[in-house]
């Protein structure tokens, strides 16, 4: 008897899961159908259904994912393409999606990771995506205070054909060192950056007429505004070095706690011979912002001129690890090294300064 209703709870399980595979296939086909109808909210709900029957469906979380993504679904979206990540690590389109919709949920952290990590595997074959993906890099990298890296990645939106004037307007918030999204900026804001995107794209198409009369527009619309003589003293730093000065100078005036100034101010009074001038600004920069590259490579290299070779190496070594590609840190470290006897340090940082300089120059204020 016991055998007997052994055998029958065997069969009853089996034509249960025979009805649910029926059950699954007949709702994935339900839903392919709707979502080729573009009854979108219809399909939703039917992947919903069939992935609850069947997790471990990748192109039902796709899907789920994508469309709950251009339906501004975000949270659901961000829910099916993290189920979707987490069976196949390296889709590289779901690691974008995924990080789009991050972004729209505010989980910012979140979305550069994955974001960069799907542009590193080769992400999108479509332009189109992959311009999406690389401006959200950007804009993310700013909005988390990275401003010198944003800046490269707009530089290069613009040279491959992205140069609309959405693109400007966030290219210019990264410019004046604004960590906002420039979208949900108050509109004369919004005007502000447009003027500082204009400024920076004429700069790096080379039009040096069209960026110094973008900047003199700027500066008198916007004379108090956070930044603006910063940008233009960056502008002017190697044609008109004491225009530069009198720019960071006059920034410092307005916001004298400005560390990004105060280290400019520092390496243009360093490259001029005025060491012990420099000292304070670099001090200043590093003290306010102990993560600005270039404040820890001028205060290191200050350092190492003025004889305090160890304590300026320790400045130097962390602006590298802040930013790997700034050439000039690179120097200064070969020549720390060498001062101080460590000739393979001192050769690895050469041979690295060698390679870099052969290499094409970013575009990207400092």
């Amino acid at each position: 008897m016991k055998f007997q209703f052994l055998r029958a709870a065997c069969c009853l399980a089996a034509l249960v899961w025979l009805l649910k595979a029926d059950s699954f296939e007949d709702l994935a086909a339900r839903a392919t159908s709707a979502r080729a109808a573009d009854d979108i909210p219809h399909a939703i709900e039917l992947y919903r259904q069939a992935l609850a029957i069947n997790p471990k469906w990748q192109e039902g979380w796709w899907y789920l994912g994508s469309l709950q993504y251009d339906t501004d679904q975000y949270a659901g979206g961000r829910d099916a393409l993290a189920h979707l990540v987490e069976l196949t690590p390296d889709a590289a389109p779901a690691l974008g999606l995924l990080g789009l919709c991050e972004f729209e949920t505010g989980a910012y952290a979140q979305a550069l990771t994955h974001i960069q990590r799907s542009l590193a595997l080769g992400a999108p074959s479509q332009p189109q995506m992959d311009r999406v993906l690389r401006y959200h890099e950007a804009l993310l990298l700013a909005v988390m205070g990275n401003f010198e890296e944003a800046i490269q990645k707009y530089s290069w939106l613009l040279q491959h054909g992205s140069g609309n004037p959405t693109v400007v307007m966030s290219m210019g918030a990264a410019a004046l060192r604004s960590p906002v999204l420039p979208q949900k900026a108050p509109t004369e804001q919004q005007a502000l950056y447009t003027m500082a995107g204009k400024a920076v794209a004429f700069t790096m198409a080379g039009d040096v007429n069209s960026a110094e009369q973008t900047y003199t527009e700027m500066i008198e619309k916007f004379p108090q505004a956070m930044n603006v003589h910063y940008l233009h003293g960056c502008f002017l730093l190697n044609a008109h070095p004491e225009q530069a000065i009198n720019e960071f100078q006059r920034e410092l005036e307005l916001s004298p706690a400005n560390p990004a100034a105060a280290a400019m101010l520092s390496w243009i009074l360093m490259r001029r011979g005025d060491l012990q001038l420099a000292m304070p600004y670099a001090a200043k920069a590093v003290e306010g912002a102990p993560k600005l590259a270039i404040g820890q490579m001028v205060l290191g290299r200050l350092l190492v001129e003025t004889g305090t070779i160890d304590k300026g190496i320790q400045h130097l070594e962390i602006a590298e690890r802040l930013n790997p590609g700034f050439l000039g840190t690179h120097l200064s470290l070969a020549t720390a090294y060498s001062r101080t006897g460590r000739t393979e340090d001192a050769r690895r940082e050469r041979q690295l300064s060698i390679r870099m300089m052969k290499e094409p120059t970013p575009v990207a204020q400092p």
